[in-house]
């Protein structure tokens, strides 16, 4: 099979030098699959791919010793420079965390954005923009970078526009607006959040330069009242205490469009995120601004703290704490998280698929809709009852790296009542590489633990293109893919296969409750017809004149639509077929093909009617049995539809 739009490197390994590739991938056609091994007794739960990921990435980076914790405030100074924490929040609420992500630090310049919005929120753009600017400076973030001849910050995520903001912020008194401030910021992060009081303190103490800069924008008109009051909230708010996941989740809420996911609250409104995003495009990472859009492409903002958090709109938000700063006072190992993260996964945000979420359109199980295989009802009785543990979902759309995680997430939460997971991707217009890498990793993961992912994708088109994964079995449709997993639930939960199974008369499905004295009659009415594998039955077309009772072997009923052949279903020993020849004399609809060799019985529709005239009974129960059968077609077709229409 022809492959798609993702990478050769497994999600489990970060993106630099060195990285494995991935091995073959298996694909499946119109042929039998292997017995199943190794899937009974297992309950384990699946491992994340992105759990997996992120703890590879944080040990790869752990061993970074470049950088110096920012000691200008003393409380800083203390931070331990081997702290290392890193958090991805989704838009749908869910949080992946690994090492030091609850440690807490201050949040330091992250706090320019969030601000900036509510000064939006308060005044609105027109009064907000006539007193800060939006263009990158391309310099340090203390630096003081006035417009000449207005003395306008050119920038909110330099101290003087950020300086500049804060006293933007609507509230009666110093400590309403400090108030507003502070729960502004816990809305974001979906948690109550305090200031540190020491190092609030020390930033007081020592915040000369910031000082410097604030009365000179009072000496421009910038800020119409005391400095002193807009410079004490800024060092307040530069000094609320967060962790690694509230940054995330702060993050995410802005990929949100402003809607904290998990708490739902409309905490920005989405015109007002669209633009705070935009500043944090091409400011927030001071002079490295040009080179982080370049490398990473997502907004973003550091902190002297040594965190750092980004944004992808729509998809998720990523945060990094590790104190050791660089010469811009980025965090060195969240640059560097960051950069690794987009690279891998594909999520700078100049490159995303055609729309932004991809839908799961059906979930059902097995149990619910299974293959066209009709198999012995002693398979058919474990299919039953272990069907639920084999889930199916059709996919469509773009699948990115948010949709594919949503649908990972859900597959690791089931997992431990999970034996086999099929993802139609036929309606799948494309995978990007983050996406197709979190799909790798998946099959990887539960193959680890005895499971198995199934992917049904054509074998036309390049979708699957580039990706190269030993662990993932491809299917050219679904029918195949729901077939071989019903075989490996019956490998795992069944009793051993018998070999080349064959049935007597009396144990087919049109002799059921028949004495002796019927059986020998309809015995002498039929004519035995062996077959070898490949051989047709009868063909499309052809006088639909007698019935077949299928005592070994199996046989496909296919129809043919544009030139291509599509199985309806496959019949095992115990089955009949062509019985349609009893009520309608025409011809086929379909045609008929043996699998295997083996053997039926025909019953032809001049001998059915002789029955009739000679043994009324006999021909009244087989067509009791008949309308059985039927019933339980109408049956199945009725529960298969059901599924499907009212499918999760």
């Amino acid at each position: 099979m022809r492959g798609g739009r993702v990478g050769g490197a497994t999600l489990a390994l970060p993106g630099r030098p060195g990285k494995e590739r991935l091995s073959k991938v298996r694909t499946h056609g119109w042929v039998p699959m292997p017995e199943a091994r190794g899937l009974r007794g297992f309950a384990a739960m699946t491992t994340s791919p992105i759990d997996a990921y992120l703890a590879r990435l944080h040990q790869e980076w752990l061993p970074e010793s470049s950088g110096a914790v920012a000691d200008y405030i003393p409380p800083l100074a203390l931070a331990d420079p081997d702290s290392f924490g890193i958090a991805v929040a989704t838009t749908e609420g869910h949080c992946y965390e690994v090492g030091d992500s609850r440690v807490g630090f201050t949040i330091q310049s992250m706090s320019k954005p969030f601000t900036y919005g509510l000064a939006l929120a308060d005044r609105g753009f027109e009064a907000v923009d006539a007193k800060v600017g939006g263009e990158p400076s391309g310099e340090a973030f203390n630096s003081i970078s006035l417009a000449p001849g207005s003395g306008r910050p050119l920038n909110p995520m330099i101290n003087a526009g950020a300086i500049t903001s804060t006293s933007l912020v609507a509230g009666g008194s110093a400590a309403a607006r400090e108030g507003r401030v502070v729960d502004f910021y816990g809305r974001f992060a979906g948690r109550a959040l305090e200031v540190d009081t020491e190092v609030y303190e020390s930033e007081r103490d020592t915040g000369h330069r910031n000082r410097a800069i604030g009365h000179m924008l009072r000496a421009f008109g910038v800020l119409e009242a005391d400095p002193e009051e807009a410079l004490d909230l800024y060092f307040r708010q530069c000094s609320v205490n967060v962790d690694c996941r509230d940054l995330s989740l702060m993050a995410a809420t802005l990929a949100n469009g402003g809607v904290n996911p998990l708490t739902g609250d409309r905490v920005l409104a989405r015109a007002l995120v669209d633009r705070v995003l935009s500043v944090m495009t091409t400011c927030g990472m001071y002079d490295s601004a040009g080179e982080w859009v370049v490398d990473v492409g997502m907004p973003a903002k550091s902190g002297v703290g040594g965190g750092v958090l980004a944004v992808l709109p729509g998809q998720l938000g990523i945060a990094v704490f590790s104190p050791p700063l660089d010469p811009h006072g980025n965090s060195v190992r969240g640059v560097e998280v960051c950069r690794q993260i987009s690279t891998d996964l594909n999520l700078n945000l100049l490159h995303v698929a055609r729309s932004s979420r991809s839908a799961v359109r059906r979930t059902y199980t097995v149990a619910e809709v299974p293959s066209r295989r009709r198999r012995p009802e002693a398979e058919s009785a474990v299919l039953a009852a272990a069907g639920s543990r084999c889930m199916v979902q059709i996919l469509h759309g773009d699948l990115v790296f948010a949709a594919m995680e949503s649908v990972v997430r859900g597959i690791v939460e089931r997992s431990a009542g999970i034996d086999v997971e099929v993802l139609d991707l036929t309606e799948v217009t494309e995978i990007d590489l983050g996406a197709g890498r979190l799909l790798v990793g998946l099959a990887e993961s539960m193959a680890a633990e005895g499971k198995a992912l199934a992917i049904v994708a054509s074998s036309q088109g390049d979708l699957l293109e580039g990706l190269d994964a030993e662990r993932l079995e491809v299917f050219p449709d679904l029918d195949r893919a729901t077939e071989w997993c019903e075989d490996r639930l019956l490998a795992a939960h069944g009793p051993p296969p018998a070999s080349a199974p064959r049935i007597t008369l009396a144990e087919h499905r049109l002799a059921r409750g028949f004495d002796p004295a019927q059986l020998a009659a309809l015995a002498a009415a039929m004519a035995p017809l062996p077959f070898e594998a490949g051989e047709p039955i009868f063909a499309a077309g052809d006088p639909a004149d007698a019935a077949y009772l299928l005592l070994e072997g199996e046989v496909t009923l296919e129809l043919e639509i544009d030139g291509t052949r599509r199985r309806l279903a496959t019949m095992t020993p115990g089955f009949s077929f062509g019985e349609f020849a009893f009520a309608d004399a025409s011809a086929r609809p379909v045609s008929v093909r043996a699998e295997t060799a083996g053997e039926c019985l025909v019953l032809t529709l001049a001998a059915f009617e002789e029955i009739g005239e000679r043994n009324p009974a006999l021909q009244a129960a087989l067509l009791r049995n008949l309308l059985a059968g039927y019933y339980e077609i109408i049956g199945r077709a009725t529960r298969e539809v059901g599924s499907l229409l009212g499918g999760r």
